[in-house]
Parts: structure tokens; sequence; C-alpha cells
């Protein structure tokens, strides 16, 4: 599992650190594939990836010539569906029923049900091997807080892996955070990468016309 939304939270310097490793094969759940050499992107480039569980996928043309080719397995999920897949995985709950894709694509060879007159899709829960997040600020017992946007995917992805990273811009003693703003308990946190100076992208930059 990778945290992230489009460029925004993306744990970039674990993503690089995957990269540099080599590892094949590799299935990632995440909300989408990052851009071209940019985030997960740069892991199709080097076809170390064979799997996408994601939700949106459109801004990398990599990740189109690919799967167009064969080259790289697709399971699209609506996105309310990915996020409670991974949800229902950090809490230990292996399937759940949503209303969400039933009669369309999405629901083909799953199992559905009807409750009080509503037809269900019944989706399985996400737990992976690895989780790896991006956090504004931890504390070196793992507990995290995130800032604004950047915690999309990040604090349910930290519980739903058998080991979770995290990258954090800062790093302060136990103590330092307030009990009350913790988003992720250090229980579920494994390691902890401090990050140097980081590099805040945007994706798509859209600025309003200056006045004549």
């Amino acid at each position: 599992m990778a945290g992230g939304f489009g460029l925004c939270g993306i744990p970039e310097a674990l993503i690089e650190a995957i990269r540099e490793a080599g590892v094949m094969d590799l299935t990632i759940i995440s909300n989408n594939a990052g851009i071209d050499n940019v985030g997960l992107g740069t892991l199709l480039q080097t076809r170390q990836v064979r799997k996408m569980i994601s939700s949106y996928v459109g801004e990398n043309a990599t990740f189109a010539k690919q799967y167009l080719s064969g080259e790289l397995e697709i399971e699209f999920n609506p996105q309310g569906t990915l996020a409670e897949r991974i949800r229902a995985g950090g809490a230990g709950i292996p399937a759940f029923f949503t209303a969400t894709g039933y009669g369309t694509d999405v629901a083909k060879g799953k199992e559905t049900r009807e409750f009080n007159g509503r037809h269900y899709v019944m989706e399985t829960g996400l737990f992976a091997d690895l989780a790896i997040v991006h956090a504004w600020k931890g504390d070196s017992e793992g507990n995290l807080v995130y800032r604004k946007t950047a915690r999309n995917f990040n604090p349910m992805m930290a519980t739903a892996a058998k080991f979770t990273v995290a990258e954090v811009e800062n790093l302060v003693e136990p103590g330092e955070i307030d009990p009350d703003h913790i988003i992720t308990p250090g229980i579920f946190v494994k390691r902890i990468v401090k990050l140097g100076q980081i590099e805040k992208r945007i994706e798509q930059r859209t600025v309003r016309k200056r006045a004549a």
C-alpha cells in the first residue's frame, strides 16, 4: 500500500527506495499511480509493478501503455469502495456489502445480496505485506500527524499492513505531540524515516489570469 492522492501526501522517498531495491512483480494498492517520472510512476517505468489496485490512473501515460499492451493488470475500484476496503482490512473485517457498483462491471464475479429491497455487492477487505505512508510530523515512538489534504489515504493504510514504514517531515521526541492530535498511533508503525529537504509538487497548476 502506498499513501497519497495524486502527488499530495505520497511517500516519495520510500517509493524511490523501493525502486532502488529493484524488487519486481509488485502488486500495489494506491488510489492512483502518480504521473510519469514522479511517485509510483517511477516504478512503472522500471517495470517493477505487475498489478495495480486503484481508483484513478488517468494522469499516467506509461500506465496506459503498459495496461493496453497487457504488461500491467488493473483492479479498478470506486474510490469510496477502495477506501472502505482498506479501512476494513485494517479493522480485521474480511468483507462487507455496498450498493456502489451493483449492476455494473464492478460487480461481475462478486457475491450480491438484497437487504431491505436494495441490492448490494460484497467487497473484500484489503491487507498488505507493506504499507508506506507520508506524515507531516512523527515521534520516535511512531505516532503520526498528517497535514490537511496530505492526510488522504495515509492513516487507513498505516493500519492495514503487516509492516508499516512512515516517512516524516518533522521528527520530534515522544511526548512533544499532543495526544489529542495523534492520527496514527505508534502501535501501527514499525519504522520511521526522517526526511531532509522535500519538494512539494503540484500535479496540475491552475491560476487565474492577471488583470490587464
